[in-house]
């Protein structure tokens, strides 16, 4: 068993495509955890080990490969390159202590890139680069070197740096330790022509470690050199701090510069008990290996045989004897068998060390984002935090009857995956589903098929428009009816105005005299109540309506509760087409964040979708970004999620919350009132 200090927890990120798979593939048939060297080509990668991933030939989810050498153990979290899949991001970085940035040497700063940057920054969590695919034809290191800290700053140093002759590697130079190394891993010297950079690296490095402590940065001012010990010390210290990013460089098909890279990683990236304290729901609190046993769940994966639920370990050691409380469902799960995971596969074990990453099994009442502990003694960690989910479809069942079974398939996939939500909407009676994009949602689809036997499509979801009346109408309304023995009368003269007060229908009595007896004035009530749910131009519920009962009469056996409901609705229906009815669409409230020099094509776009823009302000947390503040009709924005993507290469992102309802554009009403009547005849 690896005790805390001997663990690192390390997540891989970057744009899809950049060789994070293929760097963790290395890593793995390098320290012999492997027997081959996985490609994603082949479909034989230990990460992607989902049937979807196979298919697809991208991540979907996050992998947890243990890397063991030189008597540590690297717990590497391959996470999605993919935008969709950001929620796996999220549960990542609540239980790894760095991250490393892939990115190619030929292809350089991707959005995927900036995005992983902006995760760990916002975490505060350490960060460094491995510019991958060395190999290639026009790969350029110290091109991709030069943008990265034109973007993230001096701080950005390399670690190792590749050995050229021409266009070709011939091998790396490990700048702390002054030693070169060939894509075997077999040593050579230092070339001659690479001592300059050697030397111009090592003195960045000090710099940043002298900003570490007053004594280093005065010994440093007097060009006194560190001892070994000072230089590591402050080197572990600058990285995390982020006032160190170290960049490596290699390839991962030929294990260039991988042992290298994981000599570093084991030198300086820092252990679970070195790391950012976790988010409580109140404060932060540290790893304790000494401490209380509790562990925090941050996935969920169910396969056929059960649910399985990934933890890292928060204090004490976990062993299968444990009975824990589970703080959010009020309930205490014995932990059982427990195993260590390496992609699909997993090996039991008796215990796991605290700052370790584990599973356990058939644990019911868990979910992702649980804390399992003792009471008294384990502060409940905060759960994972999502963006919302801004893309909206409805979904449906392929074959009618199986509705029940695209719902229960898709809570089961909700506890794998939480980053989507769905409901139904109680006036569509559609089924919605929300997720981060088309990617995402078409994914969870796929899955409803192979896991769950249940076929779904997907439909652009219906707007819950509202009718209204701009008129003051007075209408008679009359119901007789003689079939023999009682009959069936209600007479009643109403007038309806349009009101600002509530969207529900008011409702007031002007009759004097008794002309319509005061136990029928419910029933008038009731009737209108009844149709209001539905309008006269398409069936939309009817808002912001004043109903007046101010005349009427009564026949003293025939009347009934029924005969004024009747005649309530025949008022309604006759007088409502004459009091200028209209329709209202929802209203909401945007925010878009992009970067300045996409503002001439998001507020170009917003105005095709009928938006006013309210504002344009500097983002406070981006540099070079506006935050573009609008109100758009909201069935005008159920393709923004992809549109914007498209608009800003994946680098904008929106928040959008109704806030009112507003008359449609009468130019607009004829095709949403001949779409709904369509729907009422399907």
């Amino acid at each position: 068993m690896y005790t805390a200090k001997d663990i690192r927890n390390i997540c891989l990120l970057g744009h899809g495509g950049d060789g994070k798979s293929a760097l963790a593939e290395s890593m793995l048939f390098l320290t012999k955890g492997t027997d081959r060297l996985g490609k994603r080509a082949d479909g034989n990668t230990v990460s992607d080990f989902d049937p979807e991933e196979i298919k697809r030939g991208y991540s979907i989810s996050t992998a947890v490969l243990p890397v063991e050498y030189r008597k540590c153990k690297i717990n590497v979290l391959d996470n999605p390159g993919y935008f969709d899949f950001a929620g796996e991001i999220a549960q990542s970085l609540r239980v790894v202590d760095s991250g490393l940035i892939c990115l190619t040497a030929k292809g350089g700063i991707a959005v995927g890139t900036e995005k992983s940057w902006d995760y760990l920054e916002s975490a505060g969590m350490p960060a460094m680069f491995y510019i991958s695919k060395m190999d290639e034809d026009h790969a350029d290191f110290f091109k991709v070197l030069e943008a990265l800290q034109n973007d993230y700053g001096t701080g950005v140093v390399p670690f190792n740096f590749p050995i050229m002759s021409g266009e070709k590697v011939l091998g790396i130079v490990d700048v702390m330790h002054e030693k070169a190394f060939k894509a075997d891993g077999s040593a050579m010297d230092v070339p001659a022509d690479c001592a300059d950079q050697l030397e111009e690296y090592r003195h960045a490095i000090s710099e940043a470690v002298a900003e570490t402590d007053e004594e280093l940065l005065e010994k440093f001012l007097m060009e006194e050199p560190f001892t070994p010990e000072e230089l590591m010390n402050g080197v572990r210290t600058a990285i995390n701090t982020r006032s160190l990013f170290p960049v490596f460089c290699g390839c991962a098909m030929n294990g260039l510069g991988t042992l290298n890279l994981l000599d570093n990683l084991i030198e300086f990236a820092p252990n679970p008990l070195e790391g950012k304290p976790m988010a409580t729901e109140d404060g932060e609190v540290k790893l304790d290996p000494n401490g209380a046993p509790a562990v925090f769940v941050f996935k969920t994966i169910i396969d056929q045989y059960g649910k399985n639920s990934y933890f890292k370990v928060i204090s004490g050691d976990a062993t299968s004897d444990l009975a824990l409380a589970n703080f959010r469902a009020g309930t205490t799960e014995k932990l059982g068998r427990l195993f260590l995971p390496k992609g699909k596969k997993t090996t039991e074990t008796a215990q796991i060390a605290c700052g370790d990453i584990g599973v356990v099994s058939k644990l019911t009442s868990v979910r992702t984002g649980d804390t399992l502990g003792t009471a008294g003694k384990t502060a409940p960690l905060a759960p994972t935090a999502y963006a919302n989910p801004c893309y909206r479809m409805a979904v449906y069942a392929k074959v009618k009857g199986q509705e029940d079974k695209v719902a229960n398939g898709l809570s089961k996939l909700n506890e794998e995956d939480c980053s989507f939500n769905y409901s139904t909407n109680a006036e569509t009676k559609e089924l919605v589903i929300a997720g981060v994009g088309d990617i995402h949602l078409d994914v969870i689809c796929s899955k409803l098929k192979s896991k769950y036997n249940v076929e779904a499509e997907l439909r652009p979801a219906k707007i819950a428009y509202r009718e209204t009346i701009k008129k003051k109408v007075e209408v008679h309304g009359r119901h007789k009816k003689q079939s023999g023995g009682h009959g069936q009368f209600g007479d009643v003269y109403i007038r309806f105005e349009r009101q600002e007060e509530s969207e529900e229908m008011i409702f007031a009595d002007e009759t004097v005299g008794g002309c319509v007896p005061k136990n029928f004035i419910p029933s008038v009530e009731k009737g209108l109540r009844n149709c209001v749910k539905k309008g006269v131009l398409a069936g939309y519920p009817v808002v912001f309506l004043k109903a007046v009962l101010y005349f009427g009469s009564y026949h003293a056996v025939d009347s009934s509760d029924m005969a004024f409901q009747t005649a309530a609705s025949i008022a309604y229906k006759d007088g409502l087409p004459g009091a200028a009815p209209t329709l209202l669409e929802p209203i909401s409230e945007l925010k878009v964040y992009i970067p300045e020099s996409n503002m001439g094509d998001i507020v170009g776009d917003l105005n095709k979708r009928r938006g006013r823009v309210m504002g344009m302000n500097p983002d406070p947390k981006h540099r070079g970004w506006s935050i573009v503040e609008a109100e758009v009709p909201t069935g005008e924005m159920s393709s923004y999620a992809i549109d914007l993507r498209a608009m800003t290469q994946g680098r904008g992102s929106f928040e959008l919350n109704f806030i009112r309802y507003e008359e449609v554009p009468q130019a607009n009403q004829p095709k949403i009132i001949a779409d709904a009547k369509k729907d009422e005849e399907a």
